[in-house]
């Protein structure tokens, strides 16, 4: 069976004084601890009550405080029946306190019991309670019945509104709990998307310097089974040790670039472009920043698609065009093929995948293929 609005507790967060600020909290305490003096003070200064009935009055002040701390741990439960017992208990302390002529004490835990049980039980246990403890009063009461009508009412409408203002701090409460926890849960994501950008890029960096290596050295290894002459086996081994250090400098400027210390993107192709004999760049449309995103797939892209040039149709003349448009940014790398060379087996054909893949997180496409005369690699991503 679900709830509803008449058997619905109200919120733990409503019951708890999570939700209320210091001076509500504060001021909460205060007045428990001067209603509890009040009586206790009330109890011993009685002119027509003396002795025992002293000590039996004190006693139940102290049992009714008791019951009305075990009263707020059983509501804040949601465990109805030892909470109708409490106030069962409270009730019957009252009545216990009206009898002995405490009229005082009688009338603070009726009124007590009235507004706590509509703050805190479900509507549909409060109003009983409620009814009971107010129709008490009503009948000790010795003010007209007009004016015990609306001091009943009014207690009834003070418990409601209590319950009203519980609710709506609980609400808040909860909605600052769940603004929290969504803060918390969007900080670890931008934590984890960040090691992540640092995991592809280095990936990325290491991938293309040390696919270069391969290329170099796999050629010094045919030239060494060749009984190609020294030198040529020197030239590879010395260009293997240019790609290391092209690949540290790749990582470091990798590493700036995580920072935001990017250097720009044309002067970056016109490097890479001056490293490479029978290839030239063209840079057309607007120029403007990149997202740093964008910017490095655009590099990681090109460096990649040289490095196959090289290592698929070397000597091969590569064209590289780099377009800025409205909402997006193209990068062309066309070579103009070529007899395959050695190293054609050599590598997994990792890196063109990883570079689509990239493209794609980023919401771009990659495309790579042959054309009419080589190979082309077309890389669009929106800016």
């Amino acid at each position: 069976m679900t709830e509803n609005g008449w058997t619905r507790w109200p919120s733990r967060e409503a019951l708890t004084r999570e939700a209320a600020t210091r001076p509500r909290r504060v001021l909460g305490y205060v007045t428990r601890s001067l209603v509890l003096g009040m009586l206790l003070w009330g109890a011993f200064n009685s002119t027509h009550v003396r002795g025992w009935a002293v000590v039996g009055a004190v006693a139940s002040i102290l049992l009714a405080a008791v019951a009305g701390w075990a009263l707020f741990r059983t509501t804040l439960a949601h465990r109805l029946w030892p909470s109708l017992t409490l106030y069962g208990v409270l009730l019957v302390i009252a009545v216990a306190a009206q009898a002995a002529d405490f009229g005082v004490i009688a009338l603070v835990l009726w009124c007590g019991c009235a507004i706590t049980a509509l703050e805190r039980l479900p509507i549909a246990a409060a109003l009983p309670v409620t009814a009971v403890a107010l129709a008490l009063y009503a009948a000790v009461n010795d003010d007209g019945w007009l004016t015990t009508v609306a001091t009943t009412a009014g207690l009834a409408l003070a418990g409601y509104v209590l319950r009203l203002d519980a609710e709506a701090r609980g609400s808040a409460q909860r909605l600052l709990t769940q603004e929290r926890a969504a803060r918390a849960a969007e900080a670890e994501s931008v934590a984890l998307a960040e090691r992540a950008r640092i995991a592809r890029e280095i990936h990325d960096v290491l991938a293309h310097s040390l696919s270069a290596q391969l290329v170099h050295l796999e050629a010094a290894r045919l030239l060494i089974e060749g009984g190609a002459d020294r030198d040529q086996i020197l030239e590879r081994v010395v260009a293997a040790r240019g790609m290391a250090r092209e690949g540290l400098a790749e990582t470091r400027q990798a590493l700036s670039a995580l920072r935001g210390d990017m250097t720009p993107l044309e002067d970056f192709l016109s490097q890479l472009v001056g490293t490479a004999d029978g290839t030239e760049a063209i840079i057309s449309g607007e120029r403007r920043p990149l997202p740093a995103e964008a910017s490095q797939a655009v590099r990681r892209v090109a460096q990649e698609a040289l490095t196959n040039v090289r290592k698929h149709a070397p000597g091969a003349k590569v064209r590289m065009r780099l377009e800025y448009g409205e909402d997006q940014v193209t990068l062309v790398v066309r070579d103009s093929g070529g007899s395959p060379g050695e190293l054609t087996a050599t590598g997994g054909g990792y890196g063109l995948r990883g570079m689509r893949e990239r493209a794609e997180l980023l919401g771009g496409s990659l495309d790579a293929g042959p054309d009419e005369e080589g190979f082309v690699v077309t890389l669009k991503v929106p800016v």
